[in-house]
């Protein structure tokens, strides 16, 4: 089950077992039982720590296991193959039930002790999906920590027929106490605010306290984390607040572009952004939305949807972008239930079943082409003349027997039966002509918006909604730069973004070094860009 070169790997991690890990499985005869029986007697080869024991009990999801330890209460299950993505989820829950010490703050960790009540999660996943692990690992730790907190991952392809009745068509599904409490990723922080109803008032409260930064990046994907790993280096007092940190990198599947990065996946990336972040002294502010900013005094004021104020001499903005939508009616209504935006984390819950891609660009060919593998059938619908995408994706494609390519599709209404997707209707823009499609889900791949919402108003955006920036990052509201995909810069990639984040952040600096003693008023400047 395991090659050798990664059971060296984990036998390291083990050494750092400091108490015995009890693993209990339910199993039976069964091909899937055999698979999950073969990988844990690997796992308990790797460390005396480990001890395994089969015992099923009534109402217990065959295969199964659970881990614990003597003398802690500790409610941790596994239901399925924790492979692919989850195997690291695996790995870690194995260490922190053992006694390895977690990463989280001292804070955080007595946030999680003072939860009353009992907190039964359980959160179904799927095995190819990159944001899943985020939210089993932050409940398994939760779990470690707080005996009324009890968890279990639920592998979707294993219990297909669970997936189906809850009419789970998105993933990670998370429900508490038998209800639906939250889709999509979730991290420790994102689950306790929602747990917590004073959460907010007391973040704003201790943000408020913050003393003014020299330089404030706002938002944390790859032109945030340049931006402030390059101010940071200059010896200067520097923040970052971000509703996530890594933005839209959380949600990539694979980074093969990144120079001297021959393949990662998003997340990993993302990882490592915010560790090398964290190398230096930054003011990491995470789940957190940027509202408004304003000019007071010698300071510009960013104000949080949380009511919190944090000031800066300097601001650096990097917000990134979003997915489109196609803002047809039943898109909302349908969202998870059929409509998604990720074909790598629900493309497995569509195994067999009939789909569409919306948008004929690479990322659309992209998801086809990695759907059709999964699904019965794929049709994507391009509104122009001809697939965008470039010509060698274009040729895998057309390879492909169960793809059907639609040009001069004007998608207009999501159909469902009030639960569930059902079909699709579009309109023929050659002639006109109003048709329908039976299936089960969309996919929808139409590019990016940026997330400027928030600054119309404040400072210059081009009629796409992109901040409007000069050579040097500089916007029009003196003391402000911008970087990455919400900016008029061209060609939205990752390595694009932390170039010029890198540059934001040393204009931002020259900025600086040029203010007098005492400050001025910032105030809108000359246009420093294109009209």
């Amino acid at each position: 089950m395991l090659d050798n070169d990664l059971k060296s790997q984990l036998q390291g991690h083990f050494a750092n077992l400091t108490r015995p890990v009890e693993i209990t499985a339910a199993l039976d005869a069964g091909e899937k039982s055999q698979e999950l029986r073969e990988l844990l007697n690997d796992i308990v080869g790797l460390s005396p720590q480990f001890k395994l024991v089969e015992r099923a009990e009534p109402g217990m999801r065959v295969p199964s296991f659970a881990l614990t330890t003597p003398g802690q209460d500790i409610h941790l299950r596994i239901s399925g193959m924790p492979m692919g993505h989850e195997f690291t989820s695996l790995v870690l829950a194995l260490l922190q039930v053992g006694g390895h010490p977690s990463k989280l703050s001292p804070e955080t960790i007595e946030q999680i002790r003072a939860l009353d009540g009992e907190y039964k999660f359980e959160t179904y996943v799927s095995l190819s999906c990159q944001n899943c692990p985020e939210v089993v690992q932050a409940l398994n730790l939760m779990a470690t920590i707080n005996p009324r907190i009890g968890v279990e991952m639920i592998e979707g392809g294993t219990f297909e027929q669970e997936v189906t009745g809850k009419q789970i068509l998105s993933v990670p599904a998370i429900f508490l106490n038998g209800q639906e409490f939250g889709q999509g990723r979730m991290g420790v922080e994102e689950i306790l605010a929602k747990l917590e109803t004073d959460t907010d008032a007391r973040d704003a409260e201790k943000l408020d306290a913050r003393a003014a930064y020299d330089v404030l990046v706002v938002g944390g994907g790859p032109a945030g984390a340049a931006a402030a790993i390059y101010a940071a280096r200059k010896g200067i007092r520097t923040g970052v607040v971000a509703e996530r940190f890594g933005g839209q990198v959380l949600d990539t599947m694979e980074i093969a572009n990144f120079v001297s990065v021959k393949h990662t996946e998003g997340p990993q990336f993302a990882a490592a952004l915010e560790a090398h972040v964290k190398d230096y002294e930054v003011d990491i502010m995470n789940r957190q939305r940027a509202d408004k900013i304003l000019a007071n005094g010698d300071h510009l004021e960013v104000k949080l949807a949380n009511g919190a104020t944090l000031k800066s001499k300097t601001i650096v903005l990097a917000t990134g972008a979003r997915w489109r939508n196609m803002n047809v009616p039943g898109e909302n209504q349908y969202r998870t239930k059929g409509v998604t935006y990720c074909p790598h984390c629900d493309g497995p819950l569509f195994k067999g079943k009939r789909v569409a891609v919306i948008g004929g660009g690479n990322s659309g060919i992209e998801a086809a082409i990695d759907l059709a593998g999964v699904v019965a059938h794929v049709t994507v619908l391009e509104f122009d003349t001809k697939l965008r995408a470039d010509e060698v994706l274009q040729r895998k494609l057309r390879s492909l027997a169960n793809v059907d390519v639609i040009l001069s599709a004007q998608t207009t209404e999501v159909l469902g039966d009030g639960a569930k997707v059902t079909g699709l209707a579009y309109t023929d823009r050659t002639n006109g002509d109003s048709k329908q499609i039976e299936l089960s889900g969309v996919f929808v791949q139409i590019g990016l918006l940026p997330n400027t919402d928030w600054l119309k108003g404040t400072l210059a955006l081009s009629p796409r909604g992109e901040i409007e920036v000069d050579a040097h990052g500089r916007t029009s509201l003196h003391g402000v730069f911008a970087a990455g995909d919400a900016t008029t810069v061209p060609f939205k990639q990752i390595v694009i973004a932390a170039g010029d984040g890198a540059k934001a952040a040393l204009s931002a600096f020259d900025c600086l070094i040029r203010m007098p003693a005492a400050t001025a008023s910032p105030q809108e400047a000359p246009r420093a860009v294109a009209a």
